[in-house]
């Protein structure tokens, strides 16, 4: 049969020069744009195909008519061909390939050397000097195991230098969460046997660590030292209660990554759970594009004839099927692990739903150095974990295929950016914090509230912003701040009140640098502040988000979901600090016009009065000596502004 098509002679002449050698091909249409990635076993016999058949209004048709252009390349095996393949689908993100988004680095659990060594989230290249734990299936997680290791072992989060200036505890030593070396409340002796206990935890000897713990409690009562025996009660009572909180016996597993996936409605989804040194981390659900090209494009994709190989049904069966042959969800799931998986750290155990091809194992392996078994129809224990995270890969999707379109498609799509927790996106709350004024005068702060999927007008806040030097933004970002979360974060101590899960600051480093003092000082998560920052030439669209625990900046694109979340609140916030404003700027110059009243006070002399005292307030309430000592008033001049004020 021969195409309907007509394709360039040239392009046809390099078909058929093609070697018949392994490779990966690339297609462009006439504008450049990257059509389709796919790799073979027989460069000239898999290209081929696509030019010498009919193939008349399929998905495939659609796509051959718009090739103009390709590339290929040769390599020494169908390992290389893959890795190659999935390399190039993540940096050219092809039209009708699977493709999943390129997700930041994993975050890290970090013990940062020190004598005191301080435990803290972490992404990013790793220094041979610290100890890091990991990866996380998302920041919500390390914070997690962060709060059990503050809850077990006391160990410090502060940064050093909070730590180097301390004088006092704070109120984490207060309410039991950390032991206070900065103060010396404890020896570096047993602080190091803490961190010790903690990596250990971490590794998944929790059960040798609680055996320890007892044995040293019955040793200091025995010594009549009943103070530290309580104190190591306390200790084994905590942990005890956080292995029994665990949801997932590992069965001797300590690093296995469960990988399920469902397909339905034209979209799918591979749900991720992660078990890391005997410990369940979470899970973590990863949505595909262009799914609907994937089973009409992967039937060219193997060789004509190509038989299956491997016999299906014994738990670690690797099988070999042709592509014809396989189901969507096999398709989707072999894409997720060969795109996933470059670059990042393979347990030795893969979990799947679906039968993985021993072709991509061999690449993982190839790639790691290391064995990797791919599991299919596991047994016991595993069986369990499968059936949980196929569970969560079904309510994921059903959840994204209610919330297409809507409000609660921006929520999602903000809460995948920042690794919020996606279990309860009804109850994600967002602050957003603005400052507004004019030239100094009548400064109000905003702070306005985002949960349940819309704005809560009813939970915003105006606050006027006093005793700084005017215009002085960071100084009413503090007070705003500090205003609003010293209470709130005592409250949210005793369980009397939640602390939102996203601070958003209208502005960029200086803001975020402020915010980030101020939650220093209160012991508050430095996960939760976010600035808005403007970009190139501050336009609309290009805005980057900055954070205070020192992630890197996050450029969320101009057509994002969760940048028209982020727009939306930010824009909400400055409107209702821009109206606060502007209506007390109206009250306060029914005064203020009545320094322009009296004779000899011009523009500057009145600019001079307001910056000096901050606003009319402070001119009305100054005595007539304070104001003759602002440049240009002269004592008589004084004493005639404060006649017309009283």
């Amino acid at each position: 049969m021969t195409p309907s098509h007509e394709f360039d002679p040239q392009l046809l002449s390099e078909v058929a020069a093609l070697p018949a050698m392994p490779g990966v091909y690339r297609y462009f249409d006439a504008d450049g744009a990257v059509l389709y990635v796919g790799k073979a076993r027989d460069l000239k016999k898999r290209v081929s195909t696509y030019f010498q058949k009919n193939h008349g209004g399929t998905r495939i048709g659609h796509m051959v008519t718009k090739i103009a252009r390709m590339e290929t390349t040769v390599v020494r095996s169908e390992a290389e061909a893959l890795l190659l393949e999935n390399n190039l689908i993540k940096t050219l993100n092809p039209k009708f390939n699977i493709l999943f988004r390129d997700d930041k680095s994993y975050p890290y659990l970090k013990l940062a050397s020190h004598t005191f060594p301080r435990v803290a989230y972490y992404r990013g290249a790793v220094e041979k000097k610290h100890s890091y734990f990991g990866p996380y299936p998302s920041a919500w997680a390390v914070k997690e195991t962060i709060l059990l290791l503050q809850k077990v072992f006391k160990l410090r989060t502060c940064e050093d230098t909070v730590f180097n200036n301390r004088t006092r505890p704070c109120l984490l030593y207060q309410i039991k969460r950390c032991s206070a070396p900065c103060v010396g409340h404890v020896t570096p002796e047993q602080y190091a046997l803490d961190v010790a206990n903690a990596e250990r935890f971490l590794q998944g000897q929790a059960g040798d660590i609680l055996t320890e713990l007892e044995k040293q409690m019955r040793g200091r009562a025995e010594k009549l030292e009943f103070e530290q025996a309580a104190e190591l009660r306390n200790q084994i009572s905590a942990l005890s209660k956080v292995l029994h909180q665990q949801s997932m016996e590992t069965g001797g597993d300590k690093d296995v990554d469960i990988l399920a996936v469902k397909v339905h409605g034209g979209k799918a989804c591979v749900n991720l759970a992660m078990v890391r040194g005997g410990r369940h981390l979470g899970d973590r659900p990863y949505f595909p594009t262009h799914v609907e090209h994937a089973a009409d494009l992967a039937g060219l994709d193997e060789d004509i004839g190509e038989a299956a190989e491997g016999a299906e049904g014994a738990e670690g069966a690797e099988l070999a099927v042709p592509a014809k042959t396989k189901k969507l969800e096999a398709l989707v799931l072999e894409a997720f692990i060969a795109q996933h998986y470059v670059g990042v750290p393979v347990p030795p155990v893969l979990v799947c739903s679906e039968p993985v091809d021993r072709e991509l194992i061999a690449a993982l392996v190839m790639q790691t150095g290391n064995k990797v078994t791919a599991i299919h129809q596991p047994r016991e224990q595993r069986r369990i974990w499968l059936e949980m995270a196929q569970t969560n890969a079904d309510l994921q999707l059903a959840r994204l295929l209610a919330e297409q379109g809507s409000q609660q498609a921006r929520t999602r799509a903000l809460a995948e950016a920042l690794d919020l927790s996606l279990d309860k996106l009804d109850a994600l709350r967002i602050e957003c914090f603005d400052i507004s004024h004019t030239a100094g005068e009548s400064t109000q702060a905003s702070c306005v509230v985002f949960h349940g999927h819309k704005m809560q007008s009813a939970e915003y806040r105006r606050y006027n912003i006093e005793g700084i030097t005017p215009g002085d933004d960071y100084a009413a970002m503090r007070q705003v701040l500090m205003r609003r979360y010293s209470k709130l974060a005592e409250a949210a101590r005793n369980n009397t009140a939640r602390l939102p899960d996203l601070v958003l600051i209208d502005g960029g480093k200086g803001q975020v640098s402020m915010a980030r003092e101020v939650f220093e000082e209160l012991g508050l998560d430095l996960g939760l502040i976010a600035g808005v920052e403007k970009g190139e030439g501050r336009k609309v669209g290009l805005e980057e988000l900055v954070f205070a625990d020192g992630r890197e900046k996050v450029y969320l694109g101009r057509d994002s979901a969760a940048l028209m979340l982020i727009a939306q609140i930010r824009d909400e916030a400055h409107r209702f600090a821009i109206t606060g404003m502007r209506a007390k700027r109206a009250k306060v110059r029914v005064g203020a016009s009545r320094l322009e009243d009296i004779a000899g006070i011009g523009p500057k002399k009145r600019a001079n009065l307001l910056q000096r005292f901050g606003g009319i307030r402070g001119v009305s309430s100054a005595s007539a000596e304070d104001i003759a000592t602002v440049e240009g008033i002269s004592r008589e001049l004084a004493e005639e502004i404060y006649r017309a004020l009283h």
